[in-house]
């Protein structure tokens, strides 16, 4: 007997590839293969639900990084699932107590709980962080029951739709704010909320008014909050300039970012990446080469998000990419490059079904330790 899904879980799935549309994906990067490749397990009728479920948990794990899951709102199956994607979850996620406590302390994480009702339907902006790095922020909408929160431009038809709430515009101290690199979607596991993450290329002060534009599909009058942000910057920035070579590849860190709440690596690499033997057959290939970082007592902080591409690596790049942080100032931290197995054939990640992204192949030689503490 086919078991097909029941409509609880069958929006549950929606909404989490509707999320995985919305969130803006680095170019080349397997954004059309993975939606290509739920779409046609939907298509497939004569396939275990659960095998949709496991594709995209892979799926959304390889393309949205690392968070941490809650209950929220879903069945306790999808709550189980979803707690192995390493997706953006609240705005809080992966920070300790402890560094939670510092982040508030230094007004990096506030609740600002300010609220704005036009025509029946109320936006409330509910918790927000800015650590001088990355700015995050979620809306909670109420007045109305919809299967998603999000429209995007891209969605017309949710246009003709009364309570779709579109990319908000930013501003700080009245002038919109600039980014390279950022998101706007709803949560899998949390109804009614709008997730903002802002992760690269903006220039904000210490001090400023954050105005939030949001407006919200057939209704005329957009949603406003301005939010008074204050913090105490006290971000731990190293520049190294260390280097670490092995063959004909190496990569040089150029600087560390270190807050209450986050962890940014920014890195140059050049040459061909190291393979092993299975990674040299043509059949498959070696991807770019990612980096782990632990601390001086082993424990890993993980990468915000890992982005994989149809292609072949390229010979240099530039890695700017964030990561959760570190529950203390650690004393020293090892980067631990590795690199995922592809099928050349469809660029699949070789083990993906055995875990959340795959198979990593470690390279020994070119881990590198930096002091942080004297």
């Amino acid at each position: 007997m086919v078991h097909l899904p029941n409509q609880t879980e069958s929006k549950e799935m929606d909404t989490i590839e509707q999320w995985i549309r919305n969130l803006e994906m680095p170019r080349a990067s397997m954004s059309h293969q993975i939606m290509s490749k739920i779409g046609d397990q939907t298509m497939s009728k004569a396939k275990s639900n659960f095998v949709r479920k496991t594709l995209v948990t892979v799926s959304a794990a390889a393309v949205l990084g690392v968070g941490v899951i809650g209950t929220g709102f879903v069945s306790p199956a999808m709550a189980d699932a979803l707690k192995q994607i390493p997706v953006i979850g609240s705005v809080f996620s992966g920070i300790s107590d402890e560094r939670l406590q510092t982040a508030i302390d230094q007004g990096i994480a506030t609740s600002p709980n300010l609220s704005v009702t036009h025509d029946g339907v109320t936006l409330k902006v509910t918790d927000l962080l800015y650590d001088g790095t990355v700015l995050k922020f979620e809306v909670e909408r109420e007045g109305v029951e919809l299967p998603s929160t999000f429209g995007s431009h891209r969605d017309q038809d949710k246009g003709e739709v009364k309570g779709y709430i579109q990319t908000p515009t930013l501003l700080a101290n009245g002038k919109e704010i600039k980014y390279t690199s950022g998101g706007f979607g709803d949560i899998p596991y949390k109804e009614n909320t709008l997730n903002a993450e802002i992760r690269d290329g903006m220039s904000l002060p210490d001090e400023f008014e954050l105005t939030i534009q949001a407006k919200v599909t057939q209704i005329e009058e957009p949603f406003e909050f301005k939010i008074p942000v204050k913090i105490e910057n006290n971000m731990l920035v190293l520049k190294p300039n260390a280097t670490e070579t092995d063959g004909k590849f190496s990569y040089t860190v150029k600087q560390l970012e270190i807050t209450p709440a986050s962890t940014r690596l920014i890195l140059d690499s050049t040459g061909d990446v190291p393979t092993t033997p299975e990674q040299s057959t043509g059949d498959y290939s070696a991807t770019m080469v990612y980096y782990d970082i632990v601390d001086d007592q082993g424990n890993e902080i993980n990468q915000d998000r890992v982005g994989f591409f149809n292609s072949k690596p390229e010979t240099e790049y530039h890695v700017n990419e964030l990561y959760q942080a570190f529950a203390a100032t650690p004393k020293s931290i090892t980067i631990k490059p590795y690199t995922f197995t592809v099928k050349t054939s469809d660029w699949s990640i070789v083990g993906a079904d055995k875990g959340i992204t795959g198979e990593k192949t470690y390279l020994k030689d070119l881990e590198l330790t930096i002091p942080v503490q004297p």
